[in-house]
């Protein structure tokens, strides 16, 4: 899948635990979504959060050789 400008978006999932934080305090399941996303995956923007999956964009530079 690929978003407006040619960027590559791939489609992840969370923990049930984070998704609690969704209804319970908004603010805090947009701070720990974007928190798990730049431990594990370095180089992505979270785009979009619709329940069971979370939409990132693949920001990181490639390189053709």
């Amino acid at each position: 899948m690929n978003g407006p400008l040619g960027e590559r978006i791939w489609v992840s999932m969370i923990s049930d635990r984070i998704w609690a934080l969704k209804e319970q305090d908004p603010e805090a399941f947009k701070q720990a979504v974007k928190e798990h996303f730049a431990l594990g995956q370095p180089g992505f923007t979270v785009i979009r959060a619709k329940y069971p999956h979370i939409f990132i964009q693949d920001d990181r530079k490639h390189f053709r050789g």
